[in-house]
């Protein structure tokens, strides 16, 4: 064991490690220690326990008692509910190592790729009280001394990165950073024989070799993987500025106080003079004083037109605030006046902080245009290898930054994650673990500092203990069948595939006078072939002499109802479409055929002999609403059967619209709603709507087209104001409902309330 001589490298290579400002000294330092100690950081499992053996130091045992109280959690199971779990992890922000942390003390072997080689971002992150316990349990105040000191309630992103970066390498998570990055995300994740694999660049990066079962993307909004879909919320337009200052330490800037929010409606006076005098008109600001003088503001589009700021008026938020339409140098003084003048000039040698690209860190945006993915999870599934995926931080909700939402809610999404990977980990049935998922992801975008528990100190990955109403069977499994993506429980090229089903059909149909089964479309069109099939099986249901060919309705009705009230096999079409429509379509007969098979095939066809009780509908191959869905008429849900559902259930599918029934074939959800592709169609114009380009009304339950969606809020004007998608409304922010405020001053008002007091990078 290390002594405790106080010369001792390795105590001065941790002290280092501990100090140190920069992504690469952090892992530099880290890597010597372990080497200086004879450890291997990839022997994860025991990793964390050797380094504290070995690792006699006082200052490492404070925190070595922070990271074991958390470690010790009953949710974790001593590292072992997930030990022979592997996650990738897509993004070193705050949420991805987050997300990476909690899976570590899960006793999960985590890896952890990001594309840059240094943490860089200055932008000033304001924290939720729940957020400060949390990061203060994981010892944040040994890596960072200024952590939350006083009334301190923010930290940059840079230096947040740094705390967590260093907690994950202490417990064993494996951090690649540099010129390595994933390949584009849709065709990154690769099946190999021996499991799943990302493509990696360089291609001969050792992780490039990483074989996982979870995949987590936390790499922001351009690093959405396949089978997740978006949702735009957009307001009325409101243009942000940032902008970031060296920070020189000096005691005259130690003198300067911080704003933590000041607004026109509450401070006229100083906006105005502010106009007058530097001709800046803004409708609030904030500043922050951490590692940089970090300032946030709403300006007004007037002010900046006339700074010359945008060269052009455009209606279109993208083309007025684009690159080309912004003059930079009038930009960095439009934020140098306005930081200046807010600090009453107090601030001293004012020069830019740089950015990653080596440019001054001013940055202008739309910040009422945000995204976020309709799931938070999803089950793909390739040759019986089944990887889950889950989304982080911005790529599953981008924040609105006047609420501090952005880390708030981001760890808990991270939490959130790890709780279905513990789940995951467990052998739950894959698809109660994403209806798990996204039944407590259904919260996320509801939480405020007010709502959620106030007993910091007892949160846990467990939502329960986060959230203060949570009903984790909200959403059920055969919901969510499209969550499940899975393509070869039969291989859809292979032929084989096809004449084993049809042979099948064909020696349970022979015989039959006016039945020839040719093929697994045509000939079922006259409902005998069905009607045989069924009287094979169970002869005492059906009277095949009394049956026409011509009444090819009747016949088809007959057969969907006995099989759906004697085998729970709800129809996919409706009698008449099936008995007249030119083009049947054969992947769904398929579906069809594939579960009367799997249920007549646990019993020896015998005619004239009764059968006994109702056989269970057994999903075989339920990867068929995945071929469904990849049909270009628009995405289908699967069909919600499940063993544990009665015949009886399956008659509560109706269409939302129009209130009838909707078969298999012809039905789309969203928003937890079923109806025809037909009946939706948009409120005010009737034009058909498409998924993830609508807008729905969640007071009114009124969906509506882009167009008239913008028209309804302006002429609306009441407490309910609907954002594009989103579910943002006054009355959620306690603020009574006015007429004709323009969208600044709007703006203004939120941001001038108690719980909007904060700035979010």
């Amino acid at each position: 064991m290390v002594n405790q001589d106080p010369t001792n490298p390795s105590h001065a290579l941790f002290d280092q490690f501990v100090q140190t400002q920069t992504c690469k000294e952090v892992q530099r330092t880290f890597s010597e220690l372990c080497h200086h100690l004879e450890l291997d950081p990839r022997d994860y499992q025991s990793f964390y326990t050797k380094l504290k053996e070995r690792l006699n130091y006082w200052k490492a045992k404070a925190l070595w008692i922070k990271l074991d109280k958390r470690a010790q959690h009953q949710d974790y199971q001593q590292g072992k509910v997930c030990a022979k779990t592997k996650c990738l992890v897509l993004g070193a922000g705050p949420c991805g190592l987050r997300t990476a942390i909690e899976l570590a003390l899960l006793g999960a072997q985590v890896v952890v790729l990001e594309k840059r080689d240094s943490f860089s971002r200055n932008n000033v992150l304001h924290l939720w009280p729940y957020t400060i316990c949390d990061l203060r349990g994981l010892a944040a105040k040994k890596f960072y001394g200024k952590f939350c000191t006083g009334a301190l309630d923010h930290i940059s992103i840079r230096q947040l990165q740094l705390i967590l970066l260093k907690v994950s390498l202490l417990l064993g998570v494996e951090v690649n950073t540099g010129t390595l990055m994933l390949c584009s995300l849709c065709g990154s994740l690769w099946l190999t024989p021996s499991g799943w694999m990302a493509k990696l660049f360089p291609d001969d990066h050792p992780a490039g070799k990483f074989q996982f079962d979870v995949f987590i993307s936390a790499g922001g909004g351009r690093f959405v993987p396949d089978g997740f879909r978006w949702k735009e919320l957009r307001g009325k337009l409101a243009i942000g500025i940032t902008c970031n200052f060296i920070n020189h330490h000096s005691a005259a800037e130690a003198q300067v106080a911080e704003i933590s929010g000041v607004a026109r409606i509450y401070n006229q006076k100083f906006f105005q003079d502010l106009l007058t005098e530097e001709g800046i008109d803004l409708e609030n600001i904030v500043y922050y004083k951490d590692a940089t003088h970090y300032f946030v503001m709403t300006a007004k589009k007037k002010s900046l037109l006339k700074m010359g700021v945008i060269k052009q008026d455009f209606s279109d938020a993208n083309q007025l605030l684009g690159q080309a339409n912004v003059d930079q140098d009038a930009l960095l003084r439009y934020a140098h006046g306005a930081a200046h003048f807010s600090t009453d000039h107090r601030l001293p040698n004012m020069q830019f902080a740089l950015n990653h690209a080596g440019q001054p860190d001013v940055a202008m945006f739309d910040f009422t245009c945000m995204h976020r993915a309709e799931n938070a999870s999803l089950v793909r599934e390739r040759k019986g290898k089944k990887l889950l995926i889950g989304l982080v931080g911005d790529c599953l909700v981008e924040p609105f930054w006047p609420l501090g939402t952005g880390i708030a809610r981001g760890f808990l999404a991270a939490f959130d994650t790890a709780w279905m990977v513990r789940s995951w980990g467990k052998g739950k049935p894959h698809l109660e673990v994403v209806a798990e998922r996204e039944s407590i992801y259904q919260l996320l975008s509801q939480t405020t500092p007010e709502n959620i528990s106030k007993n910091y100190s007892a949160f846990s990955i467990d939502p329960a203990t986060r959230y203060q109403h949570v009903n984790l069977n909200s959403i059920k499994a055969n919901q969510l069948q499209h969550l499940y993506d899975v393509e070869d429980h039969i291989d859809l090229d292979s032929v084989g595939a096809f004449e084993e089903l049809l042979k099948w059909c064909q020696q349970h149909t022979a015989g039959y006078d006016r039945v020839k089964v040719k093929d697994l479309t045509q000939s079922w069109r006259s409902g005998l072939a069905l009607c045989a099939l069924i009287n094979t099986f169970r002869p005492h249901l059906i009277d095949m002499s009394s049956l026409k060919e011509s009444d090819s309705v009747h016949n088809n009705q007959l057969a969907f109802s006995l099989l759906e009230e004697e085998l729970g096999i709800p129809p996919i079409i409706s009698a008449s479409d099936m008995a007249t429509k030119e083009q049947i379509d054969k992947l769904s007969m398929v579906l069809y055929l594939t579960q009367i098979h799997d249920a007549f095939n646990e019993r020896t066809p015998t005619r004239g002999k009764h059968q006994g009780n109702v056989i269970e509908v057994l999903f075989k191959y339920d990867c068929w609403s995945q071929f469904l869905c990849s049909q270009p008429v628009a995405p289908l849900s699967a069909p919600e059967v499940t063993p544990e559902l009665s015949p009886t259930s399956m008659n509560n599918e109706e269409c939302y619209f129009c209130g009838q029934r909707v078969y298999v074939l012809e039905r789309i959800s969203t928003e937890g709603k079923f109806f025809h592709r037909s009946c939706f169609t948009c409120q005010q114009c009737g034009t058909t709507l498409r998924l993830g380009r609508y807008t729905f009304n969640q007071h009114t339950g009124k969906f509506y087209c882009e167009l008239h969606s913008e028209q309804l809020e302006n002429r609306e004007q009441s407490p309910s104001v609907k954002v594009g998608l989103s579910v943002l409304s006054l009355s959620r922010w306690e603020i009574k409902p006015f007429c004709c405020i323009p969208c600044c001053q709007l703006v203004a008002q939120l941001f001038c309330t108690e719980q909007l007091r904060t700035a979010s990078g």
